[in-house]
């Protein structure tokens, strides 16, 4: 029983960041574009 709690747990953890993750994306921002075109040399057409 307590394997099946910790995967529920888990699988929800997982669910939360994967929609935080969506949600950067559409609003903009991302893991590789932090908005700063001075370091990644504008590749993100800003």
């Amino acid at each position: 029983m307590g394997t099946v709690i910790v995967g529920l747990v888990l699988v929800i953890v997982v669910a939360l960041v994967v929609r935080s993750m969506v949600r950067d994306k559409k609003n903009g921002k991302s893991l590789q574009c932090g908005g700063e075109c001075k370091h990644c040399g504008c590749h993100c057409g800003k």
